[in-house]
C-alpha cells in the first residue's frame, strides 16, 4: 500500500519535489492536542486574531492547513476517545456530557487504539498530559484511598508505553501529577475553585484544606482531593517539558531504533485560564490571549527540540483541539473584537461549526511534498487511526477504526481527490448531524426539527434551506441511519453499538433500531 501511495505522489512531483526517503515509512509520530481552542484561535486562520501564534503558523506554513478539520464531538471525553479508537464515542456508554475524573474507563479492554496498534508495529509509545477517559484509582473515595497501590484501566492498559500527566479536566478532583500508575505526590489535601485575577473562570491553586469540610468552610464548597504540590499554571510546563524529556531519553537510548508515537493533549486554553507572569501582557486579548500565546510558545519548545535533535523531517505532527472554544467566546468578541469561533456559530458543546470545527495542522517535512497546502474538504481526527495504519501499511481488522477514513493520500499528493465518507458531528446533549461534502444536515432532537445548511455558500449556517432542497436532507438522514445502524462509517461487516436505541435517535424508531441491530432500547 505505501508503494502504490508514494510511486502516485512521485509521479505528480517528480519535476519539483525531492523524493521520500525510505525511512520516511515509519515516521515518528506526535500529537499535539489543545482543549477548547477555537477555529479563530491560531493567528494563521483568523486575519483579525487579537494575538499571534508564530509556532502553529510555521506549522501551517510547513504542512498542511485542514480548513475543515472537525472533532468527533463536542466535548473532551467523547473527542478523545474519537481520536485515540477511530469511533464514535456515541456508540458506547456515553451518550452525553463528558466523564469525571473517576470511573471505569471509556475505552474498554482489547479496543485498538492509536497507541495499541503503533505499539503492536514496532512503535514506543507515550502520553503526556490530560487523560479525561477514566480511571480505576485505589479505593472509592478519600476515606479509603490507598494510593501505596496502583491505579487501574488508564492509559498504560490502552497502548502506551509511558504516561505522565492528569486524570482529567482540573474542575473534576483527584488532581496530582501520575508517572505511570502512580501519583508522585498523592492527592491527600483537597481544594475548591477560586477566583481568578485574569479571567472570568477559577483556579486551582495552594492554600489548600486537610479535610472537605475544611474547603466548605473556608471556599463555600465541597473539596475536591488535590496533591499539596499542584499548581494549575504549572501544567503546561510540566508537560513540555516530561514530553521533550521523554523523547530525548527514548531517542538516546537502547530502544532508539524504535520509532515514537507521543500523545500530547495539553489543558490549554480550557479554564482555568492561567497563563505564567512572564506571558502578562502580550497580546490584546486579555488572559485568555496571554494562555493561547503561552501555549503557542510549548509548541515552540517542541519544535526547537526536534529541530535540534535532527528529527523534524522524520516526525509526522498532528495539531488539533478537542472541540471548540468555551461560552467566554462570547464575552471576548464585546470586550477585544476576537472571534475565537472565527466566522462559524456556536461554540463547544454544540452541533453547529463552532462547537467542533477546530485549527487542524499536520507536518511532515520528508512526506509533505509541498508544504503551505491547504485542504478544504471534511477531515475527522477520528480519521487519524485509518490514516496512520495506511501510511504505514497496517491492515485494519473489521473491529477496528470503523469510523475512521483515512486521508493519507492528501498528505502524500496534493492532486489528490479524496471525498471523505459521511463525517457525524454530536453535541454535549446528545443531537446528531451528518456532513458531507458542502452540505450539512442537523438531525432532529427533543422538541428541535431537523435543519439543513450549505455550507460552501453560508459557513455560518445562518439560513436553513432544508424546505429548498428536502431530497438532500432525506438522502443525509438515510445515510446517517445506516451509520448509526450499522455500527460503522467506513466498508466492512456490520459491527455491534455498545447499547440498545436511545432517545436522542430520533429519527430512527427502537423498532427499527432493535431489527437492525438486534439490541432493545435502554
Amino acid at each position: 500500500m505505501w508503494g502504490v501511495l508514494a510511486a502516485t505522489a512521485l509521479l505528480t512531483h517528480a519535476l519539483c519535489a525531492p523524493a521520500l526517503q525510505a525511512e520516511s515509512v515509519r515516521p515518528n509520530i506526535l500529537v499535539i492536542y489543545t482543549d477548547d481552542q477555537g477555529f479563530g484561535d491560531a493567528s494563521c486562520l483568523n486575519p483579525d486574531a487579537k494575538f499571534k501564534t508564530p509556532n502553529l503558523d510555521r506549522l501551517a506554513a510547513e504542512g498542511i492547513t485542514f480548513t475543515n478539520g472537525h472533532s468527533s464531538d463536542s466535548v473532551c471525553t467523547p473527542s478523545r476517545y474519537g481520536l485515540l479508537t477511530g469511533r464514535y464515542s456515541w456508540r458506547t456508554t456515553l451518550k452525553t456530557g463528558v466523564m469525571g475524573a473517576e470511573g471505569k474507563c471509556l475505552i474498554k479492554d482489547g479496543r485498538t487504539t492509536i497507541a495499541s496498534m503503533l505499539r503492536d508495529n514496532g512503535y514506543a509509545t507515550a502520553m503526556v498530559g490530560k487523560w479525561h477517559l477514566g480511571m480505576d484509582f485505589p479505593g472509592t473515595n478519600h476515606k479509603t484511598r490507598d494510593w501505596s497501590q496502583p491505579t487501574r484501566n488508564m492509559p498504560l492498559d490502552k497502548g502506551f508505553d509511558y504516561f505522565f500527566g492528569i486524570p482529567a479536566s482540573l474542575n473534576y478532583g483527584v488532581l496530582a501529577w501520575f508517572e505511570g500508575r502512580h501519583a508522585k505526590v498523592p492527592p491527600t489535601v483537597f481544594t475548591a475553585k477560586k477566583p481568578n485575577a485574569r479571567h472570568m473562570d477559577y483556579r486551582i491553586m495552594p492554600p489548600y484544606q486537610p479535610t472537605p469540610e475544611a474547603t466548605q468552610q473556608a471556599l463555600g464548597k465541597q473539596g475536591m482531593e488535590v496533591a499539596p504540590d499542584f499548581i494549575d499554571n504549572q501544567c503546561l510546563t510540566r508537560f513540555t517539558d516530561t514530553a521533550i524529556d521523554w523523547m530525548q531519553s527514548h531517542t538516546s537510548g537502547s530502544s532508539s531504533e524504535k520509532p515514537f508515537f507521543l500523545y500530547l493533549p495539553l489543558t490549554s486554553p480550557h479554564y482555568p485560564v492561567c497563563p505564567l507572569p512572564e506571558f502578562h501582557g502580550q497580546g490584546d486579548c486579555g488572559g485568555y490571549g496571554e494562555f493561547v500565546i503561552e501555549t503557542d510558545y510549548h509548541v515552540g519548545r517542541i519544535l526547537k527540540f526536534l529541530d535540534d535533535a535532527e528529527l523534524a523531517d522524520d516526525t509526522l505532527i498532528v495539531f488539533t483541539s478537542d472541540n471548540g472554544p468555551e461560552n467566554s467566546w462570547k464575552q471576548r468578541v464585546k470586550e477585544f473584537g476576537h472571534q475565537s469561533n472565527f466566522r462559524y456559530r456556536e461554540g463547544k458543546r454544540s452541533v453547529y461549526e463552532g462547537g467542533h470545527r477546530v485549527p487542524f495542522f499536520v507536518r511532515w517535512p520528508a512526506g509533505n511534498l509541498t508544504p503551505g497546502r491547504r485542504w478544504d474538504r471534511p477531515v475527522g481526527q477520528i480519521d487519524l487511526l485509518a490514516t496512520f495504519a495506511e501510511l504505514l501499511d497496517i491492515e485494519l481488522q473489521p473491529d477496528e477504526g470503523v469510523d475512521s477514513h483515512s486521508f493519507a493520500t492528501v498528505l502524500l499528493n496534493p492532486a489528490s481527490n479524496r471525498q471523505r465518507l459521511p463525517l457525524i458531528n454530536h453535541s454535549v446533549n446528545g443531537r446528531f448531524a451528518i456532513t458531507e461534502d458542502n452540505w450539512k444536515l442537523v438531525l432532529p432532537h427533543g422538541s428541535a426539527d431537523a435543519e439543513l445548511y450549505d455550507l460552501e455558500n453560508d459557513p455560518g449556517e445562518t439560513t436553513d434551506v432544508l424546505t429548498e432542497h428536502p431530497e438532500i436532507a432525506e438522502t443525509l438522514q438515510a445515510k446517517a441511519t445506516q451509520i448509526v445502524l450499522r455500527g460503522r462509517t467506513t466498508a466492512g461487516p456490520a459491527q455491534p453499538n455498545d447499547t440498545g436505541y436511545w432517545d436522542d435517535l430520533k429519527w430512527i424508531s427502537a423498532e427499527q433500531y432493535e431489527q437492525a441491530t438486534g439490541k432493545n432500547s435502554q
